[in-house]
């Protein structure tokens, strides 16, 4: 048997290859605490739930449309005007298995052989796979952790190539946390918009932004441009749904028909119990994000503060997400020579579960979840300063 080689090329995820061995580890009896995994530690609300219960009990167990029900996608284009103040219709909304499989189709739907995508690192890990599978090329934009790990117009400008085709936003980051505010965003979309380069726009944690920070986003500028830009989004992180997957994308009606129609040959709709479910998230209360992000403020405040106390530890303080990304090289020794000896070292000798910050594109990093309780926080804190401060 031949494997392609597109798949001899692909690289497993990081963060779900770190969440396999965390498992292996807890089956074999050793206690292991994971700081690896994006999944808020709070319950799914119950109205959300009992949405879910109702469909089953309805029979609502058949085949929907392929972009989502008719009523699932007018719920969630008025996400956009609810938080926004973007004005969109269903037609301008494709409902998916989460938030990756709407980039997976972005990417497949915008990019020729040879095409460009400019990539701001770190960066999530996922990224260059689906470019990569699309047929695209990554190129990375590092950004400055002086500059919170978020990329200027300067640094693109270094980047950009008469074959670019995309540029790729993520904010709040996924490894980092950082958050452009609304001024940056709408700065960026508009050199874009001058160099004819269609923007994607990665908003699935904007509603986990930190005083006094503020969420952002790029649908009123889609509003005014369509052709030019989509914005994907998702209720994974908001509401406690990552199981569940469900996420959408904002885009011109004719992408969205090209979505669909790769949605239609691969998957077809998302379940659709989940669509049920997640009508009663987006048309129901959001209090439950009052209490998360009390929650994560208060975990972000924490983690800097230790890590602020460890020697030659840098890190920017993130405006959203629940994730921080340190500089830990200063204590690559005794043995650690990269981000994934330290992160083999912790999770060995300390029962501490990371991600190491090269699969984010930055080698001297690693990736640090605070979506765990304040006790379990701290307690995983102390056991890798036990093993990495000496």
């Amino acid at each position: 048997m031949k494997i392609s080689e597109r798949i001899r090329r692909l690289k497993p995820s990081a963060t779900l290859t770190i969440n396999a061995k965390t498992q292996e580890l807890r089956a074999s009896g050793r206690e292991v605490v994971s700081l690896a995994v994006g999944e808020p530690d709070f319950g799914t609300p119950q109205h959300v739930i009992d949405a879910a219960k109702k469909a089953l009990d309805d029979g609502k167990t058949r085949y929907t449309p392929v972009p989502g029900l008719p009523d699932l996608r007018k719920a969630a284009a008025g996400y956009f005007d609810r938080f926004y103040g973007a004005k969109a219709e269903a037609d301008n909304v494709i409902c998916t298995a989460g938030g990756k499989q709407a980039l997976y189709n972005l990417f497949m739907a915008l990019l020729d052989p040879g095409d460009e995508v400019l990539l701001p690192g770190p960066y999530w890990v996922s990224y260059p796979a689906m470019i990569d599978l699309a047929q695209g090329v990554t190129k990375v934009v590092p950004a400055s952790e002086n500059n919170g790990f978020l990329v200027t117009i300067d640094d693109l400008e270094k980047q950009v190539t008469d074959k670019t085709r995309i540029l790729l936003l993520n904010s709040p980051s996924n490894p980092t946390g950082g958050a452009y505010s609304q001024e940056q965003l709408d700065e960026l979309a508009e050199w874009a918009l001058s160099k004819n380069i269609f923007v994607i726009s990665d908003e699935v944690y904007d509603r986990l932004v930190y005083a006094p920070a503020k969420s952002a986003s790029l649908s009123p500028f889609w509003q005014k441009h369509p052709e030019n830009v989509a914005v994907v989004n998702a209720l994974s992180k908001s509401f406690c749904l990552t199981g569940m997957r469900v996420g959408f994308a904002l885009a011109h009606p004719d992408l969205v028909k090209g979505m669909s129609k790769i949605q239609g040959q691969s998957t077809s709709n998302i379940n659709s119990v989940t669509q049920y479910a997640a009508m009663a998230a987006f048309e129901g209360s959001w209090d439950i994000l009052d209490e998360m992000n009390t929650a994560f403020a208060r975990r972000r405040d924490y983690i800097l503060d230790v890590l602020g106390s460890w020697p030659g530890v840098t890190c920017p303080k993130p405006d959203g997400a629940f994730y921080v990304f340190p500089v830990l090289a200063s204590l690559y020794k005794n043995g650690i020579t990269d981000s994934t000896s330290l992160c083999t070292k912790v999770l060995e000798e300390a029962g501490v579960a990371l991600v190491p910050g090269a699969a984010f594109g930055d080698d001297r990093c690693v990736r640090i979840s605070y979506a765990v309780s304040d006790d379990v926080l701290a307690q995983a804190l102390d056991k890798m300063a036990k093993v990495l401060v000496k």
